[in-house]
């Protein structure tokens, strides 16, 4: 059995979209600060072998502003508790840039020793905030080639282009392969 480890019911169907075969695993895991997502992600992996059986599927979704050289990154929820959407739309702004990356790195365990990265990138700008969004940083992200931040699209079209569903659809390919 496959458990994609959260609490978030959207980020499930999203998974569930694409892994229709995974089950939801709603654990607490401790998520160590860094900046490297991989090594947050292994250590959510090594904690998950700990506390559960089975193979599983975390991830760590960030957004990089290229006039912080990538931060925030794994650190935007610091990030929007402190100085919030508007926060960062200012420091883009006023650095003059507002180049961005969103990135979800998708980590798929069997084992402890077998750990596979599967990563999806959209590359966008930072924009004023726009549309209502109970994710995060949804309003300020505009993706490139598209009129609408992901705050004002609706699930369905966000899911379709979203840097989840890129790792998502390697990781399935992976899955796929193995069989």
């Amino acid at each position: 059995m496959i458990y994609f480890i959260t609490g978030n019911k959207n980020k499930l169907e999203e998974v569930k979209a694409v892994l229709p075969e995974v089950e939801q695993l709603d654990i607490d895991l401790l998520e160590i600060q860094e900046i490297d997502s991989k090594e947050i992600i292994k250590k959510k992996l090594s904690e998950a072998f700990n506390r559960a059986e089975g193979e599983f599927i975390v991830e760590d979704t960030s957004l990089h502003l290229n006039c912080l050289k990538g931060l925030p990154g794994p650190l935007v929820k610091w990030f929007l508790k402190t100085i919030g959407n508007d926060g960062l739309a200012g420091i883009a702004e006023k650095l003059g840039s507002s180049r961005a990356e969103a990135k979800t790195i998708i980590g798929y365990a069997k084992n402890h020793e077998e750990i596979y990265f599967f990563e999806g990138v959209i590359k966008g700008q930072i924009v004023k905030p726009r549309g209502e969004s109970d994710f995060g940083w949804d309003p300020i992200f505009l993706p490139d080639g598209h009129e609408k931040t992901f705050a004002e699209m609706g699930r369905e079209e966000k899911n379709k282009i979203s840097m989840r569903r890129e790792a998502l659809n390697k990781l399935s390919e992976f899955l796929r392969a193995q069989e």
